[in-house]
C-alpha cells in the first residue's frame, strides 16, 4: 500500500493566549481549558490517552502517564487569527500582512462600487454578523426590494446573501465574482467573497447547500501543491479546498457538520489506497464559539474523541495521523471573534511505541514539513516552503 497521511483540524480549539495575544484583544482567551471549566469538566478519554491533558491543564482531562502520541503547542507566526491564515500555515506558508477586517462594516466606497457594479441597486447589513441572525432580521425586508444582504464577520470575508427564489444563483454568484476579483483587490483583499443563498419564509428562513467561496489563492506553493506535483494523491473534507481556492487538492468533499465530517473521515481512513487527506471539523467555531455557547462546543469534542478509536483503529502501519487547530474561538470570553491562541498538536505513526513531548513548535508551519519529509519530498521544495520538521522524532519510537 502506498503511503497515507491524514490532517485533522478542530476548527477554533485552541488552548491558550499567544504572547501577542493583547495585541489582538484575547488577553485571557483559552479556549479548551476554559470550555472545561465552563462545563464543570470534559469527558475525552481518547484524547486523553494520546496526551491532550499533557499539553495543558484541562479540568476533567488529567495527563497520561504514558501518551501514546506526540504532543505539544504550536506558535502561530502568520499576522491575524482567521482560518485562511491559520490553515496556509499549517500548509507551509507564514503569512505576514494580516487580511483586512472590518468590524464597523465595509467602507461606503466599497458599497457603492459594489452597487454600481452589479446593479443590485442597493444593499441590507453592511456589518459583522451570524449569518443566521443576519437573514432572520433582514430576509423579509431583502424579499420586499431585492437588495441583497452583505454583511462580514470575525474572519476577513464579504458575504452575500440572497433568497434563491429573488435572486437567482447564477445572478448572485456573478455578483461574488465581481466583489471578488473587481473591488476586494489590493488593500481591500479579503480571504473571501462568499455566496449565501437561503430559501423559505420570514421567520423560517435557511440557508442552502449552494454556498459559494471565491477565495484569494496562496502566494506561493503550499504543501498540498507540492503534494499534487510529486504525484500524491491529495483529498480535503469540510472548508479546506475553499481556503486553499481549490488549488492542489485532487478530490474534495463538503460537509454539512462535524457528525458527517467524521463520518467521511472514518471511511476515507479506511478505504484510502495512498495519499494525504486534510480534514477540517469546522463546528467547535461556526456553531459554538462564535454563539458563545460552551456546552454546545463541549458536546462536539466529546463527539469527536468518541471517533477517535474508529478513526486509529482504521489506520495501517506506518500510517501519520495529526490531529490540531488553527486558531482559538472562547466561547467564554467576551465577544464572538477568533482569539489569537497556541493550537495544540497530537502527531501518531501506526506502530510507535510511545509517546513524547515535542514542547512549543515554532510555527503551525512544522507540520507542512513534517508531512514533506513523510512523503519524501525533494530537499530544494521544502526549502520553498516555512517551518521545521519533527519527523525525525518518530524514528525513535517506530
Amino acid at each position: 500500500m502506498m503511503k497515507r497521511c491524514f490532517l485533522v483540524i478542530l476548527d477554533g480549539v485552541g488552548v491558550g493566549e499567544l504572547p501577542d495575544a493583547d495585541a489582538y484583544g484575547d488577553s485571557g482567551s483559552a479556549t479548551l481549558p476554559n470550555v472545561a471549566e465552563a462545563v464543570g469538566g470534559l469527558s475525552l478519554p481518547n484524547l486523553q490517552q494520546l496526551g491532550l491533558g499533557n499539553i495543558v491543564p484541562v479540568r476533567g482531562v488529567p495527563p497520561a502517564d504514558n501518551p501514546g502520541a506526540f504532543y505539544g503547542k504550536l506558535n502561530e507566526q502568520s499576522a491575524g487569527k482567521d482560518s485562511t491564515t491559520g490553515h496556509w500555515e499549517i500548509a507551509g506558508i507564514i503569512t505576514e500582512k494580516p487580511f483586512p477586517l472590518y468590524p464597523g462594516g465595509f467602507p461606503d466606497d466599497i458599497v457603492q462600487e459594489f452597487i454600481d457594479r452589479t446593479g443590485c441597486g442597493g444593499i441590507l447589513g453592511n456589518e459583522p454578523a451570524s449569518g443566521t441572525e443576519i437573514i432572520s432580521r433582514l430576509g423579509k425586508e431583502h424579499m420586499e426590494t431585492g437588495y441583497p444582504i452583505v454583511y462580514t464577520s470575525a474572519d476577513p470575508v464579504f458575504q452575500v446573501a440572497a433568497h434563491e427564489h429573488i435572486v437567482p444563483l447564477e445572478r448572485l454568484y456573478e455578483w461574488c465574482e465581481i466583489a471578488r476579483y473587481e473591488i476586494m483587490t489590493g488593500d481591500h483583499a479579503v480571504s473571501r467573497v462568499i455566496a449565501r443563498p437561503f430559501v423559505g419564509e420570514p421567520g423560517a428562513f435557511e440557508r442552502t447547500d449552494n454556498r459559494k467561496d471565491f477565495s484569494f489563492e496562496p502566494p506561493r506553493k503550499t504543501l498540498l501543491d507540492n503534494l499534487t506535483d510529486h504525484n500524491v494523491f491529495t483529498m480535503t473534507i469540510g472548508k479546506v479546498d475553499n481556503l486553499f481556492a481549490g488549488r492542489g487538492i485532487q478530490k474534495y468533499v463538503h460537509t454539512k457538520n462535524n457528525t458527517i465530517g467524521i463520518e467521511k473521515l472514518i471511511d476515507t481512513v479506511r478505504n484510502l489506497d495512498g495519499g494525504f487527506v486534510f480534514t477540517n471539523l469546522v463546528d467547535f467555531d461556526q456553531e459554538y464559539g462564535h454563539r458563545n455557547d460552551p456546552d454546545g462546543f463541549a458536546r462536539a469534542l466529546e463527539e469527536f474523541d468518541k471517533a477517535v478509536p474508529a478513526i486509529m483503529g482504521a489506520l495501517c502501519d506506518d500510517d501519520l495521523l495529526i490531529v490540531t487547530s488553527d486558531h482559538g474561538n472562547d466561547p467564554t470570553t467576551p465577544g464572538s471573534d477568533h482569539s489569537r491562541e497556541y493550537a495544540f498538536l497530537l502527531a501518531y505513526i501506526k506502530g510507535m511505541t510511545e509517546g513524547r513531548d515535542v514542547g512549543v513548535r515554532a510555527t503551525f508551519a512544522d507540520i507542512a514539513q513534517t508531512y514533506a519529509e513523510y512523503f519524501s519530498l525533494p530537499p530544494d521544495v521544502r526549502s520553498r516552503m516555512d517551518g521545521e520538521s519533527f519527523y525525525s522524532e518518530f524514528q525513535k519510537v517506530v
